[in-house]
């Protein structure tokens, strides 16, 4: 299983950590660079980035993927594709997508509401100090939350009756109430499931910053 690490232009702060592949998002390019990571690949439109910084990104001996500023898919959305096209089975970890633009931060939280990365949702976790998001397909799911995370949040894509047993707020055919966002729920040392009979959750585990 192939790991790969995408490091986009928004705040980031926990070490990247060892991957088998370095993916630089438009910014996160030169990011990768400064900070003594390997750039194996860099995808964007690279619009955010000077003319010098450019051209350390094409000497540096990454593999660009250049696309135009105009384009239907966000350089994140971009960059994700690359990687399933090439690695299908691989596991993406992406920093740097919290932060900077609320436009930016919203495409990112529902990425498999794509069609060309809906197959791999399971496959993609965005991450920063205290918030890790990752998805899970209609059905049912037994959580395990990250260690450390204090409290995980869920939402649906398309409204489905969400129902959640085990953890600290069950949600269930007795108690149900209808929300875009269920959040601050808590575990209570024992497993939770989790089922949506439709579309895909989202599911933000975080803890408060010290």
């Amino acid at each position: 299983m192939v790991r790969v690490a995408l490091l986009a232009g928004g705040d980031y702060s926990p070490p990247i950590g060892d991957f088998d592949l370095y993916v630089g998002i438009d910014r996160g390019a030169i990011r990768l660079l400064e900070k003594g990571f390997p750039l194996d690949w860099a995808v964007g439109d690279f619009d955010s980035i000077s003319d010098d910084e450019r051209n350390r990104v094409a000497f540096s001996g990454a593999k660009v993927y250049s696309s135009s500023s105009e384009k239907n898919d966000t350089d994140t959305e971009l960059a994700l594709k690359h990687v399933f096209a090439e690695m299908p089975t691989a596991q993406t970890t992406v920093f740097g997508v919290f932060g900077g633009r609320v436009d930016h931060l919203l495409s990112n939280i529902f990425l498999p509401s794509d069609p060309e990365l809906a197959p791999f949702m399971e496959q993609i976790h965005l991450v920063d100090e205290t918030n890790h998001v990752s998805y899970l397909p209609k059905g049912q799911h037994i959580l395990r939350l990250q260690a450390g995370m204090s409290y995980f949040s869920l939402m649906t894509s398309d409204n489905a009756d969400l129902t959640i047993q085990g953890a600290k707020y069950d949600l269930t055919s007795a108690n149900f109430f209808k929300k875009k966002i269920y959040s601050s729920n808590e575990t209570l040392g024992q497993p939770i499931t989790i089922t949506a009979p439709s579309g895909y959750v989202v599911l933000v585990e975080t803890k408060d910053r010290r």
